[in-house]
């Protein structure tokens, strides 16, 4: 049988209402009559409602198979009255994801098209589906539909034929792609062959690559790298364990550092440099107790871990560690995580920090001294002048044992007691322009930490400067970002107790936002609860394909309801499927 094109289907952009947000989308298709142009980026008539998930060159057209819709009819016992059900612009007949491969070209009407990938997983098509697990069921059923970008403009109309022009390269399927990444079980032999397919776009060679390089690597698998942020490696230890103040210090007019030891006998693990500690207090007997986040800040150890504390003005927990704590004192820990680490290579390093964000690269600075290393290095640092410059004498001594290390300082606000080309080399604040004046090289490895816009501003003009994204590293302690797909008018409150009265379940907290929240029961996963209160949170699918909701688990364990596809990496949670088990602390 010759494949047929069945309905052309098109929507432009509107907004929905959905469950008490704006969601601004495309995937009402409709069938249209007569024939419609199909262009570069879309069909006439068609449009995508966000450009970041959907739609450009590579997804251009989208696809869906009629043998796929009576599947979904049987197994949701229920018809469906028209085409574009799925969000497709093409809906068609002998075009199997099981059978179309990735790279293949057909002749539809006077279009010539490509198939570049699956379809990316979409809590929207829930919302057209009325099926809120849609996207998690494309996934595991094997039939996600595809894309296809268009390499010749023309008309096409229902009961067009649909002619292969051309056979793509390796002849993997989409079906097989589409598990390729989703779902567990990444062959090597499978991503070396995936990879060799032009047709696929960057982002999927890009997991692919990821996916490949763990394989190589003879790492175990943890989690999902292909999908989510790489964690580093997994937690030490599960949840907090006791520690024992061994030493203070000032180390400048608003930093103080703790010397922490182990209060059992038993040694610690060993951090990787550039790492993080939870840290747990009990400020007042009848709170809950306060959770904050801190950089070490000396060579990795297991006998001993530095945490440097800015005091804030208002800081309950940093003015409470400077007051308060002294010298024996007993405090708990979490293991340390986070994969904003040094890499092991031989290219460049370039550490910018300012003010206490000196204290992850501090700990790189370290490693680099204790290696010997020959790598030329560059120590790039801002503060407000000699008084708030934390650490100066320790980095000048680990500068100097190293033959190829550079140091440039920048003081925004010098007093008249500092000395310029002595305490610091230029006055003013780090900026992108004085990379370029040192003459730093693109093929560096870039580690920055500090306020957010010191932070923003760096990381985007490094890449307005060329440099890859894959040589930019940051580390951030506040609330990140949320990635909220579609969603209009999103939230600036700042996080908060849920407007419902309060229930009697786990305690959840969110360490980076300092709010802790009894769960209800009303909530069906952890991420809705995080939106109940204003939490800034990370999502994509809502149905545990994507991992784009996965985050920390510093304590804790919870339950999926659904399973995900795929685990979260040891020491992580998917927010958007999972319910506490017990008292929880979050990374967010």
């Amino acid at each position: 049988m010759i494949p047929q094109l069945l309905s052309v289907n098109v929507g432009l952009p509107k907004d929905i209402d959905w469950r008490g947000k704006t969601v601004h989308t495309a995937i009402w298709k409709e069938p249209v009559q007569g024939r419609r142009a199909v262009r570069r980026l879309n069909i006439d008539g068609d449009g995508q409602g966000d450009l970041e998930g959907h739609g450009g060159e590579h997804r251009a057209v989208m696809v869906y198979q009629i043998d796929s819709y009576r599947y979904w009819e049987r197994h949701f016992d229920r018809k469906f009255p028209t085409y574009g059900q799925f969000g497709e612009n093409l809906t068609v007949d002998g075009l199997p994801d099981d059978g179309v491969c990735i790279g293949d070209r057909y002749q539809i009407g006077g279009a010539l098209l490509e198939v570049t990938q699956p379809r990316v997983t979409c809590y929207r098509v829930g919302i057209r589906m009325n099926e809120p697990q849609m996207a998690s069921l494309l996934v595991a059923h094997h039939r996600p539909g595809f894309y296809m970008r268009v390499l010749q403009e023309g008309d096409i109309g229902a009961g067009d034929e649909i002619v292969k022009v051309s056979a793509g390269p390796e002849q993997m399927t989409v079906a097989e792609i589409d598990a390729l990444l989703y779902l567990p079980g990444h062959s090597r032999e499978q991503l070396q062959r995936a990879l060799k397919i032009t047709a696929l776009p960057a982002g999927w060679q890009a997991s692919f690559r990821t996916l490949l390089e763990q394989e190589q690597g003879g790492k175990s698998p943890n989690g999902n790298p292909g999908l989510a942020r790489d964690p580093g490696p997994p937690p030490a230890w599960p949840g907090f364990r006791e520690v024992r103040v061994s030493a203070t210090n000032q180390e400048c007019k608003t930093v103080i550092s703790l010397l922490l030891t182990s209060e059992d006998a038993r040694p610690l693990a060993e951090a990787l440099p550039g790492q993080f500690v939870v840290l747990r207090l009990r400020i007042k007997p009848d709170s809950p107790p306060l959770l904050r986040s801190y950089s070490l800040s000396d060579a990795p150890s297991k006998n001993h871990y530095r945490v440097s504390v800015k005091e804030e003005t208002h800081g309950a927990v940093s003015g409470y560690l400077k007051k308060e704590v002294r010298v024996g004192d007993v405090l708990d820990i979490s293991a340390p995580r986070g994969n904003f680490i040094l890499q092991q290579d031989n290219d460049p390093v370039v550490l910018l920090s300012a003010g206490v964000g000196a204290t992850p690269v501090l700990a790189m600075l370290h490693a680099l001294a204790s290696a010997g290393t020959t790598r030329p290095i560059w120590w790039l640092f801002g503060a407000r002048n000699r008084e708030d410059h934390p650490f100066a004498a320790e980095a000048r001594r680990l500068l100097s044992v190293l033959p190829n290390a550079k140091s440039y300082v920048k003081y925004s606000q010098p007093g008249r007691e500092d000395n310029l080309g002595k305490d610091f080399d230029a006055p003013g604040r780090l900026t992108i322009a004085d990379i370029a004046n040192l003459r730093i090289p693109d093929s560096a490895h870039f580690y920055i930490c500090g306020p957010p816009i010191f932070m923003e501003d760096l990381s985007s003009g490094l890449r307005t400067k060329g440099v890859p994204a894959s040589r930019i590293h940051s580390e951030a302690f506040g609330s990140l970002p949320p990635i909220t797909p579609g969603i209009k008018g999103g939230s600036s409150r700042m996080p908060h107790q849920p407007p419902e009265a309060p229930d009697q379940g786990p305690k959840v907290a969110f360490a980076r936002s300092g709010l802790t929240v009894p769960w209800a029961s009303r909530y069906q996963s952890l991420l809705e609860l995080a939106e109940a209160c204003d939490v800034p949170a990370k999502w994509a699918c809502r149905t545990g394909v994507c991992h784009t909701c996965e985050t920390g688990l510093i304590s804790g364990s919870v339950s999926y309801q659904p399973e995900p596809i795929e685990p979260a990496a040891d020491g992580n949670v998917l927010l958007c499927c999972s319910r506490p088990a017990e008292d929880l602390v979050l990374d967010m």
